[in-house]
């Protein structure tokens, strides 16, 4: 094993035997002439990757990639069927919280009970103690039996644990997401504590927002395959293409680059993106939209484009996006005005301009005339489901005329591991002050 490496994982392959009855599986074992009754399945297949010492790495796929069983191999909870697995280093895991505990021994019973279990002397685990209490928070409950706990203090006795007990390496699965709020910003503040601290991490999270904010490198798995590792922002790009069902686009995409720098893959991207192929087959447009007009304008193409460029329905907060709109006319046309809006899934208007608005003015047009419009703004919307149209209007003798309008003709989904009150974020600056009063009074 490489001494700068914290973990390798060589050809791992995870096999589950599935049988169609209860009653296969002991047929199987007593017939005398070895007769399989049930059909494998690659819960992994040839899986190879390295984590080097004080990296954050996330692992990312759709439900059934296998990221949850790679987890378990890694920290001794499952045994491949083939492959190996080195890990260097003393591991604390957030797998499914609380796992470990004994539903009759207290609080504290556990807590010593899982330190041991960890390879903690009691010593060690005395001067832990505190510390521990301090973050769960639920009080005297503590010295109680855990099958009494609520399902919110179980999670949080479960958590505290695992996080402050100093791991060389920490595994995460989905952990974050758990408990209130506060909770849960209590949780992501001391992760980012270890990660500076150089602490390995590796995390399974569906938090998109999370993973870009937190991963130096992320690992790609699709039912049961590795497909491929990079930068955090490209492998979210490449996991919204298996999202969208764009197995063709990503292949293609798989053998142009390997993924290895940013740069690299930013001078791939400005190539795709000049190669003439169309946005609208590269997103989810919804086959039930509403459309009119009067035909002398018609959109040939439209497209959202995240802050590296790339055609995506979904967005993170707080990043640069771009809507992008092509339009054909198919009249003389003497100011057109290029118009999107977004909506939430109730349909009330949430925000939108147009050229007009924007200052913009669009010079004559004629017949067989191509524009591209674009409007490029920061993402503000809180995380959650969103719906775009958009339109090329005018006025004619003082009239409002639609050439061609699109309602809610693409869905987009806005990722953020930070929502604050409301529609979107006022993305406040925040100062705290002890005792401001007494402090003018110093001055004085």
């Amino acid at each position: 094993m490489s001494p700068e490496n914290a973990i390798e994982v060589k050809q791992v392959t995870k096999i589950y035997k599935l049988y169609n009855k209860p009653i296969d599986r002991l047929k199987e074992s007593m017939n005398p002439a070895h007769k399989s009754y049930h059909r494998d399945f690659y819960a992994l297949n040839g899986i190879s990757f390295e984590v080097k010492r004080g990296e954050t790495v996330g692992i990312i796929g759709t439900n059934g990639s296998g990221k949850s069983t790679i987890l378990k191999i890694i920290t001794g909870v499952l045994t491949p069927t083939s492959g190996t697995v080195e890990v260097d280093g003393k591991i604390s895991a957030l797998l499914e919280l609380g796992a470990g505990f004994n539903q009759d021994y207290t609080g504290i019973e556990n807590i010593y009970m899982n330190g041991t279990m960890m390879g903690y002397t009691r010593r060690e685990m005395d001067a832990k103690l505190q510390d521990i209490l301090d973050f769960a928070e639920i009080g005297d409950f503590v010295y109680q039996p855990v099958k009494t706990y609520s399902s919110g203090m179980f999670v949080r006795l479960a958590f505290a644990l695992a996080i402050n007990v100093d791991p060389e390496i920490l595994i995460v699965d989905e952990a974050l997401s758990v408990g209130d709020v506060f909770f849960q910003a209590k949780c992501y503040k001391r992760m980012e504590e270890i990660r500076k601290s150089g602490t390995t991490i590796v995390m399974v999270s569906h938090d998109m927002g999370s993973i870009i904010k937190y991963c130096d490198k992320v690992i790609l798995l699709n039912q049961g395959d590795f497909v491929a590792q990079g930068s955090a922002g490209k492998m979210v790009d490449l996991y919204k293409k298996i999202l969208a069902g764009r197995m063709d686009q990503l292949q293609e995409e798989l053998e142009m680059s390997d993924f290895s720098g940013d740069k690299e893959v930013e001078e791939e991207h400005l190539k795709s993106s000049a190669d003439g192929s169309r946005m609208l087959d590269q997103m989810s447009i919804n086959a039930n939209r509403e459309e009119y007009g009067d035909g002398r304008a018609k959109f040939i193409d439209l497209g959202l484009l995240d802050e590296r460029g790339n055609v995506t329905n979904m967005l993170l907060k707080g990043e640069m996006f771009t809507i992008r709109e092509i339009v054909q006319f198919n009249a003389p046309i003497e100011a057109p005005i290029f118009t999107y809006t977004i909506k939430d899934k109730k349909g009330t208007d949430l925000t939108g301009t147009n050229t007009m608005y924007e200052g913009t003015d669009i010079k004559p047009v004629k017949s067989g005339d191509i524009y591209q419009v674009e409007f490029r703004q920061k993402m503000t919307l809180q995380g959650g489901e969103y719906l775009l149209s958009m339109s090329c209007t005018g006025f004619e003798h003082g009239e409002h005329v639609v050439y061609h309008r699109l309602y809610d003709v693409v869905s987009l989904t806005v990722i953020s591991n930070k929502n604050t009150v409301g529609i979107y974020d006022m993305e406040s600056q925040v100062k705290a002050l002890k005792n401001p009063a007494a402090r003018t009074e110093e001055n004085a």
